[in-house]
């Protein structure tokens, strides 16, 4: 795999200079500018496609407890909590994993010198902190979420060798590596929304969500 990956990139570096070689130099740099451009393009538009669904509390609102039409109030109970854990802690920590792994491959094409593993942590600090605090405020999540990637594609724009097509051709040869250990982090994602929804629980349990509302309006 890691061969297959190494040889595209390879290739697709030596298209790319094939290309430019081709085309007159004022061509050549224009085609350079609009290749970078459509990454940084594709790039803030996938995370603002996703940062508003992963910075919410309840990523995924299918509730299948509608699908629960026991009239016995024990296996009504229990058909709800197996319906619970399937949407809360099965779909959404998998949809999390997703948003960060989509994040993940988009930092292996953007940095620099960055090991496999550095990556995989700054990605999980960024999805810890936005899952964590969406479950104390949402908006503070979205603006976490959107504020964290965009400000890496700054710092990654601001290094001067972003500017080098093929440079970031190069890194997908680095992609196996992230596979390799990638799926690790699914377990992290998915303990931790099984904290997160035990402390949200607690919390309802007590009313101390609706003590802080009322505190905020008073």
């Amino acid at each position: 795999m890691a061969e297959v990956f190494e040889n595209l990139g390879l290739m697709l570096s030596n298209l790319y200079k094939e290309f430019l070689n081709f085309l007159p130099p004022f061509l050549g740099n224009f085609f350079s500018f609009l290749v970078l451009v459509l990454l940084v393009v594709l790039y803030a538009v996938i995370i603002w496609k996703l940062y508003r669904f992963i910075s919410r509390k309840n990523i995924i609102e299918l509730n299948l407890n509608k699908y629960n039409h026991s009239e016995h109030p024990i296996i009504t109970k229990i058909l709800a909590a197996i319906f619970y854990f399937l949407e809360y802690l099965v779909l959404a920590p998998f949809w999390v994993f997703i948003w960060f792994s989509i994040f993940t491959i988009f930092l292996v094409f953007l940095t620099e010198n960055l090991e496999i593993n550095t990556l995989l942590i700054i990605s999980g600090t960024v999805v810890a902190a936005i899952r964590m605090t969406s479950y104390y405020r949402e908006d503070l999540s979205r603006d976490i979420a959107k504020l964290l990637p965009f400000t890496l594609l700054s710092i990654s724009i601001l290094n001067p060798n972003f500017f080098n097509v093929e440079r970031i051709l190069g890194h997908f040869s680095s992609i196996p590596g992230l596979f390799s250990k990638i799926f690790s982090y699914l377990i992290f994602i998915i303990i931790l929304e099984m904290i997160l929804r035990l402390f949200d629980f607690i919390f309802s349990l007590f009313g101390l969500e609706e003590k802080e509302i009322g505190e905020e309006n008073s």
